[in-house]
């Protein structure tokens, strides 16, 4: 069960020239630095640079994200990922072409910071930052706008919360349709949205739902939230990381892209069997929080940590995190 009470409050230290954001938590055992998103990606153009969040560890210290995998390296820890925005992939690597399998095509994308609003501590014990993105196509053009606001806070001893709050407008001309591989003909392949992909240890973890946990059988099902319980190498240690979709995102509750047998790896992917339309001018928004958690969890605990992850996201729609509503910068 997790722990009533924050564990400490968070200090925020913003790495201006190094494009960084980090998030400390102050414990028992001393100051642990839970986060770090780095908002300014050098990254190869092949792997779409993108704002990704990582390290992120446990309130114990335990790292739950992996860096650029050698069989993915366009993963980076959790990102917003998509790999089907019209012609253009936000995602990186090959695109899945209908008919023709995995092709690699001159349209990965970036996401680059245009400006940053906020970033410190918000004077609650919590953390935040917030800033505009443009998403630019390979060729260049701008095709969206996007302003993204993150909220850290520490609600128990044992877990930490993240709220991500996106609102992206299509500033391209034309239709952007949002899909998948599998809306373009790769089944059970659904993946896009908000990506975590965990440590080589967590591979033949346990995804947790609200009622079963399992494996790979649970990759498609529709949940408001899914969680992945792993072990880690070197200490006598599991941690949790639990995903969760806000109620008023497209297509909710979302089927889920989750994979253990050969890597760990979450994503409530709002696009995975059907498009999104996103017409000229249009306004998606999409919001989910992310736990992270000490400990191995079962449906029980899940339940629990998934509770937190609601609280968090239901008190940035009250105001209390100051969202991202306002006007947009040219």
């Amino acid at each position: 069960m997790s722990a009533p009470g924050a564990a400490g409050a968070l200090r925020a230290e913003h790495d201006a020239p190094g494009g960084a954001f980090a998030v400390h938590l102050a414990g028992a055992g001393g100051e642990v630095a839970v986060a770090r998103y780095l908002y300014r990606s050098d990254a190869a153009q092949l792997e779409s640079p993108r704002p990704h969040l990582h390290p992120l560890r446990t309130p114990a210290g335990h790292e739950v994200t992996l860096y650029r995998p050698h069989d993915h390296v366009w993963h980076r820890g959790i990102a917003w990922s998509l790999p089907h925005v019209g012609p253009h992939n936000f995602w990186g690597g090959p695109t899945h072409v209908r008919g023709r399998g995995y092709v690699q095509l001159d349209n990965d994308g970036s996401m680059d910071t245009v400006e940053v609003l906020a970033a410190g501590e918000d004077g609650g014990g919590g953390a935040r930052f917030a800033h505009q993105l443009a998403w630019h196509a390979q060729s260049g053009e701008e095709v969206v706008r996007e302003r993204r606001e993150l909220v850290f806070t520490a609600p128990a001893a044992d877990a930490w919360v993240l709220t991500a709050d996106l609102a992206m407008r299509n500033v391209s001309g034309g239709d952007l349709p949002l899909g998948s591989p599998t809306t373009n003909g790769r089944e059970n392949a659904g993946y896009g949205g908000l990506f975590w992909r965990g440590p080589r240890s967590f591979t033949g973890g346990r995804l947790v739902t609200e009622r079963t946990a399992g494996g790979d059988e649970l990759r498609g099902q529709r949940a408001e939230w899914m969680a992945f319980s792993g072990r880690h190498d070197g200490v006598d240690a599991a941690s949790t990381v639990l995903l969760l979709d806000d109620r008023d995102n497209p297509q909710h509750p979302p089927q889920w892209f989750a994979r253990s047998e050969q890597f760990a790896a979450l994503c409530p992917a709002p696009f995975f069997s059907q498009e999104v339309p996103f017409g000229d001018g249009e306004e998606l928004r999409f919001r989910c929080a992310v736990v992270v958690a000490d400990g191995a969890s079962g449906p029980e605990r899940g339940r629990e940590l998934a509770a937190l992850g609601r609280a968090a996201l239901a008190a940035g729609r009250t105001g209390a995190a100051r969202g991202t509503a306002g006007a947009w910068s040219s």
